[in-house]
């Protein structure tokens, strides 16, 4: 069977696929697509779009492909992929999934859950951004199987191209779209590369000529949705250049989609501004975030044609109407060259003479969620690339260390954005003013097109048919050993991979040695850096500055002894690492005759998405990873297995009571306790779990210890597992269920944990939830044995901690708590009550997905009823309406302008903490004293929330 070399660029605004038959040149394939209703046509270019039509929009027939729909997990069926899509999304609103790639690599919400697309209607299906990205991948794989049968894709050598920022977790995550699509046998390659390898295969025959006076190529990739920076040396070796990637950038979220962003804020200023003009004195309306989103698409095509060379004074931009009233209800406005140019060129591009790196803010454009990067300017962010760089350019340019910013003396430009000539030249003027004389600029035919190539090239490299990079892993990894993560703190690390590490060849860690306990779970936390001055040496331990690492997706599993799967025992291993030939980071532990493979996690919900943070390290690994505990642990530990231990001591009812008090005679006030301290004793607990059934008194104990110990369920390492350890006995219920108080801190248990709790865990809370506070007397007849009561006050704090429901649950259950509040009698059950709707319509949850927010709509009608409320006189009203107003940034969250300004008024003139209407009128972090009174109790020391 005839073996084609294929590559995939999966890009964020559009996905093409080149190939080379054996012996044959570099070949673009024409994808067909839905043009059209009815119509196929075939396109170089798929954009990465999907549309999800509403039900009868189309006739019968209308969507039908050359070939059956592709079936892919956890995407809804129907959607329309491509031209068409990218057409109806930008005269239909709310149905558009767009920039799914950007949302691989944004770990604060769920990749693999249905969010797009991003603050869509109810009844509008949605897709989580690796199975669109899948979708995608699947419309490519059809495509080619229709045209070539006897050479099915999956059966290929395929090359798929990524950011060459992506880190362990977006990469894993972009093979996992792949498997789905039934690819499941590809090589990574990062665009930079990829970019720079089609012009080298171009330019294969006169390389020598060509290159005779470059010494350092930048490859600047910027593209619909990452900007990605990537430094090659160049040195002449054997009569022919050889070259050698020795930079890559961070990962940034900022490219055309966020200039057609800001055009398009432009546009709806206007828009407002006429409808306002229009309308007399009536407040204009901003957008839907669906009908900014429409807007957007059609700004983008208006950036291209105001940026080209022979741009045009002035275009017009259109916003359809929508429903009936498409055409009717347009309106247009004009968007001059002289507006493109001072936003796209000065804002995004300045010339930035003194050569100033990206400014730490966040005054980035913020929409759909995503987290753009803060500072919108590409050359800032390209400054500081080259200053962390600085070491290795010297080098390559030959340059002496005298403190000026070394400047590649040759570039080539990649991505879409630089088929805007002035674009390109702005950029490559304003590296020539940084280096006091001009830079060559490698041309680029056709950015859209050339990463696609450039990965055919590679493979062809591979076999020796072409010119090849060389470079390794472009970052070094590291086991981070200490248990700091405040900011500003130094982290301890041993070295596990160093940078230009081949691929293939593996790195063992022969000279270090670790402690691992089998039979428990162990967790690991990696993290990489980018620009060492002088690449480290495996096994290296440095001390690294938090601003040079990169956190990775901990690695968590139970290690288990093949010989003896229930040994509990303490093993002495070594690590090995290597990078795989796919592309990504594999680490291996070896001990005692055996080996695992360690695996990272990328569905996890504990800290490291949900944004907590606190002590943690290697747990598990012990030695240097050891957090310093107080020295009166080991005789609490000794109390806690007096009280719940096996051995049936004779311990009286008093001395139960007493635990909480001797804990803290040896330890310290409670308050006090840190999260280490926390978790061990919680351990202790759980292991003793059986013992809390003694008594009453053993069972309140015990779980209002456990709950006190594991709040807020997340945010130190191993919790994930603390929670399912725990939750494990959620259905057995309490012993001693007549007892008030055994029910009153079971319920407290578990809204101390819920952060922890994975959707289905608290889903079934829900249900008790509303079985407690909505069952009439026959229902309550016939309730379980196991479900336990709870009274009005827990079931509250309950149901408004639980911020992984779906939102259409959270509006049910603030529709409710606002049909009571009426009825409160008094101000304890109003605070009660304006507590818990605060936090069910919280704009930014402490521990849940933003996909998940209540309604904004539903939100708006509650803060209604909040104003109808004395503020003066009912304090905790304007507590509630300022979280429920508080500002997040993401039009699809935020309430209008209109009842957001209303709320601060009020709460000025009600005299509240300066705080509340900060929060309402700017994006901000919580203060410790809000963040305590929304969570009902403090976070241990060593955690704080960065939501």
């Amino acid at each position: 069977m005839t073996q084609y070399l294929v590559s995939i660029d999966l890009g964020t605004t559009n996905s093409v696929l080149a190939f080379a038959a054996p012996g044959g040149d570099v070949q673009l394939f024409e994808v067909e697509q839905l043009t059209a209703p009815g119509e196929i046509g075939g396109a170089v270019l798929l954009p990465s779009s999907r549309y999800h039509p509403g039900a009868g929009e189309f006739a019968d027939g209308e969507l039908q492909l050359p070939w059956p729909e592709p079936a892919v997990a956890d995407a809804p069926p129907g959607a329309v992929i491509g031209r068409l899509a990218r057409k109806l999304g930008g005269q239909v609103p709310g149905r558009l999934v767009a920039s799914a790639k950007s949302w691989l690599s944004h770990a604060g919400v769920d990749r693999m859950a249905p969010i797009l697309p991003w603050g869509a209607a109810q009844d509008v299906a949605r897709v989580s951004p690796v199975a669109a990205s899948a979708s995608y991948l699947a419309h490519l794989r059809a495509a080619w199987d229709a045209r070539f049968p006897g050479a099915p894709l999956e059966q290929q050598q395929v090359v798929l191209t990524i950011p060459a920022s992506f880190d362990e977790g977006a990469r894993a995550l972009t093979l996992e779209a792949a498997r789905m699509a039934r690819l499941p046998a590809l090589r990574l390659l990062e665009e930079p590369q990829a970019a720079l390898y089609d012009w080298l295969y171009r330019h294969r025959a006169s390389l020598a000529q060509e290159l005779a006076e470059a010494r350092l190529v930048l490859v600047a990739d910027v593209g619909g949705g990452t900007t990605d920076f990537t430094l090659v040396k160049v040195e002449m070796a054997g009569g022919g250049p050889q070259l050698t990637r020795i930079g890559v950038g961070n990962h940034l979220i900022l490219g055309g989609d966020n200039m057609d962003l800001a055009l398009a804020h432009l546009v709806e200023q206007r828009l407002c501004a006429d409808s306002g003009s229009s309308a007399g004195t009536a407040a204009p309306q901003r957008l839907s975030a669906g009908r900014l989103a429409q807007l957007t698409e059609r700004c983008r095509a208006a950036k291209e044609a105001l940026l080209a060379a022979d741009a045009p004074e002035q275009v017009s931009v259109t916003l359809l109407g929508s429903g009936s009233k498409l055409i009717g209800a347009s309106r247009s406005v004009a968007l001059r060259r002289e507006d493109a140019e001072r936003i796209v060129l000065d804002g995004f591009f300045p010339r930035n003479e003194a050569q100033q790196p990206a400014q730490a803010r966040r005054g980035g454009i913020v929409e759909f969620g995503l987290p753009y990067a803060g500072d919108p300017a590409v050359t800032r962010h390209l400054a500081g690339f080259l200053r962390q760089h600085a070491a290795a350019a010297r080098e390559a340019l030959g340059l002496p260390d005298d403190g000026k910013l070394p400047v590649p003396d040759t570039l080539l430009l990649n991505g879409g954005v630089f088929r805007a000539a002035r674009l390109a030249e702005r950029l490559s003027s304003t590296l020539a003013a940084w280096r006091g004389q001009p830079v060559r600029v490698l041309r680029n035919e056709d950015p859209d097109v050339a990463v696609a190539r450039g990965g055919v090239a590679y493979a062809l490299g591979r076999q020796g048919l072409a010119p090849t990079i060389a470079g390794g892993s472009p970052r070094s990894y590291w086991l981070l050993l200490d248990n700091a993560r405040a900011a500003g703190v130094t982290r301890r690390a041993v070295c596990l991979l160093p940078r230009g590490s081949a691929s293939g060849s593996e790195v063992r860690l022969d000279a270090r040695s670790f402690a691992l306990r089998l039979g428990r779970p162990v967790r690991f936390h990696i993290a990489t850096t980018l620009a060492d001055a002088v690449p480290p040496q495996a096994g290296a331990v440095a001390d690294l500055a938090p601003d040079e690492l990169a956190a990775l997706p901990a690695i968590a599993t139970v290690l288990r002894d093949s010989r003896d799967a229930g040994a509990r025992k303490e093993i002495t291993v070594q690590l090995a690492a290597s990078l795989t030939e796919v592309g990504t980071l594999e680490v291996h532990c070896e001990g005692n005759g055996q080996r695992w493979q360690l695996e990272f996690q990328l569905r996890e919900h504990g800290a490291d998405d949900a944004g907590a943070e606190g002590a943690d390290g290697a747990d598990g690994l012990d030695g240097a990873a050891a957090a310093a505990l107080p020295a009166g642990l080991s005789e609490a530990l000794e109390k806690v297995e007096r009280i719940f231990g096996s051995r049936a001591l004779q311990v009286d009812a008093r001395e139960v009571r007493q635990l909480r008090g001797q804990l803290e005679h040896l330890l310290g006030s409670r308050e006090r306790w840190a999260t280490p301290v926390l978790r061990r004793l919680f351990d202790a607990l759980l292991e003793r779990a059986k013992g809390r059934r003694r008594s009453a008194e053993h069972e309140r104990a015990w779980m209002n210890l456990a709950g006190y110990c594991l709040r807020p369920g997340y945010g130190h390492p191993l919790d994930e597992w603390r929670i399912e350890q725990l939750w494990a006995i959620f259905e057995a219920g309490v012993q001693y269920h007549r007892d008030n108080q055994v029910c009153a801190e079971w319920w407290t248990l578990w809204r101390r944990v819920c952060g922890g709790l994975p959707p289905a865990a608290q889903l079934r809370l829900l249900d008790d939830f509303a079985f407690n506070l909505q069952a009439d007397a026959a229902e309550r007849g016939r309730r379980p044995a196991t479900l336990v009561n709870g009274s009005e006050e827990d079931m509250l704090r309950l149901g408004a901690s639980l911020e992984r429901i779906p939102s259409a649950y959270k509006a049910e259950i603030g529709n409710w708590m606002v049909g009571e509040l009426p009825k409160a009698k008094n101000l304890a059950s109003q605070t009660r009550y304006l507590w818990a709707l605060g936090r069910v319509g919280a704009r930014r949850p402490f521990h849940g997905s933003a996909h998940d927010a209540a309604p904004r709509e539903t939100v708006e009608q509650w803060l209604q009823a909040v104003m109808q409320l004395d503020w003066r006189k009912v304090e905790p009203a304007g507590f509630a309406a300022a979280h429920l107003a508080r500002m997040t940034g993401d039009r699809s969250r935020d309430i209008n302008h209109a009842l957001r300004a209303e709320v601060v008024q009020r709460l000025l003139a009600a005299g509240a903490p300066p705080g509340w209407p900060a929060m309402v009128r700017e994006v901000l972090q919580l203060d410790q004293a809000s963040e305590q009174r929304m969570l009902g109790e403090a976070l241990p020391p060593g955690l704080k929330l960065l939501s």
